[in-house]
């Protein structure tokens, strides 16, 4: 078979690649490992799919911590407004919720790739079902594509094979490999947006008790706050997880020592929050403090927190003294956890590492090792925020590669 370009993987950045090298001009093979395509995609923003972030380019890369800089160009080039842009005139209508998320009215993952998959059936691209095995290259660059069942002679190839979360779906470093045997750098891959692990019992004893509107901070080995957020989080039978959880583990770097400081109640000032306890103190004077607390915190978080200040749940409220108020208080706005590890890449949301960033062209995502090599997608060491932000990533990358490749 001969063809102009071939995408590896049909995940959202191979496919948007297809898409656009198609619509520019080029006869395009995209070559999927799984029966189908997609099959990450269907299970992002559980099951509804965060397509983008209604915002500009810049803050795209405001919320990308991870070599942010290198994305400059393509997110100039394809910002969130063209994003959604194609997908409306794609028949997916969109709607836009919290923190400026934008998912499809439907709520519905699989209308994001229904219109994926018109787009691709409209510009002409062939999908075929295949495992490479290597790209073929000569002194010009690429010649061809080998999978276990043939070769695909082509000049010019798009490596858009994920990371290595959530390997079910197919995102299982292949193209690491790939690229590695093509003379490229591969930074480490480890999880990024993943639940953490935490120390002691606390987290667990609460297993299931999911937050809102609760104040984040991550303190590094050296006590100094690393990531600042406010939102939803929930306690695990390993830690602790959830949006804010999340967006804080991708910035957790090597060595011990990391610590994660909840402000339950960010709301009220001590002064204020000290109030509040004595209104309920006065209220609940002749019940135990495991009965007394049950307007301030959730059930299960009772036992945990009283504990932590060393009271007895048994204690009468009339018998709370001022130093064990001043207790509650601070604890209360400053409920802290100790972080033993990340959870395995398999459970992140998103891989942090990949081709090395210094190796790619930022405006074409073409590979300066390989001519006729590109890349797009998680592949490329770059990462970001949850909230659309690495879909956002996949789709300019997509399109710089597709662009670049057609020409």
């Amino acid at each position: 078979m001969s063809i102009d370009v071939c995408v590896i993987g049909g995940g959202p950045a191979g496919m948007f690649a297809a898409i656009t090298a198609a619509r520019s001009g080029a006869k395009v093979l995209l070559l999927e490992k799984n029966g189908r395509l997609g099959k990450k995609l269907l299970i992002t923003g559980k099951g509804r799919c965060n397509v983008t972030n209604d915002c500009t380019a810049e803050q795209v890369l405001q919320n990308t911590p991870r070599n942010g800089k290198f994305l400059y160009s393509a997110m100039a080039a394809y910002p969130p407004e063209q994003v959604m842009d194609f997908f409306r005139k794609s028949g997916c209508a969109l709607k836009t919720e919290r923190g400026n998320r934008v998912f499809p009215e439907s709520d519905r993952s699989q209308s994001v790739l229904d219109a994926l998959q018109r787009q691709l059936k409209e510009s002409g691209v062939t999908v075929h079902t295949g495992k490479v095995k290597s790209i073929s290259t000569d002194e010009s660059g690429v010649t061809g594509v080998n999978t276990t069942e043939e070769t695909i002679f082509c000049k010019k190839v798009i490596l858009a094979t994920g990371g290595e979360s959530y390997p079910a779906t197919g995102s299982t470093g292949d193209g690491y490999r790939i690229a590695k045997a093509l003379g490229h750098t591969i930074v480490e891959p480890q999880g990024s947006l993943v639940p953490l692990e935490t120390a002691g019992n606390d987290c667990q004893d609460m297993q299931g008790l999911a937050l809102r509107n609760v104040a984040v901070k991550l303190l590094n080995p050296k006590g100094k706050a690393a990531y600042k957020d406010f939102g939803e989080m929930l306690f695990t039978h390993f830690g602790v997880s959830g949006p804010t959880v999340l967006s804080a583990s991708a910035h957790i770097g090597k060595g011990d020592g990391w610590k994660l400081v909840i402000d339950l109640k960010p709301a009220l000032d001590e002064a204020k929050l000290d109030e509040r306890i004595l209104r309920d103190l006065d209220l609940y004077q002749n019940r135990s403090m495991e009965n007394a607390l049950t307007d301030l915190l959730p059930r299960s978080m009772i036992p945990v927190i009283l504990r932590r200040i060393g009271v007895d749940g048994s204690l009468q409220a009339n018998s709370f003294t001022k130093q064990n108020r001043r207790a509650l208080v601070e604890e209360l706005k400053g409920f802290t956890v100790e972080i033993t590890r990340k959870r395995p890449v398999a459970e992140a949301i998103i891989t942090s590492g990949g081709v090395k960033v210094g190796e790619i062209d930022p405006k074409t995502m073409a590979s300066k090792k390989v001519p006729g090599l590109y890349f797009a997608g998680e592949i490329i060491d770059c990462d970001a925020y949850t909230g659309g932000f690495n879909l956002q990533i996949a789709w300019a990358t997509g399109y710089a590669a597709g662009t670049a490749a057609a020409q």
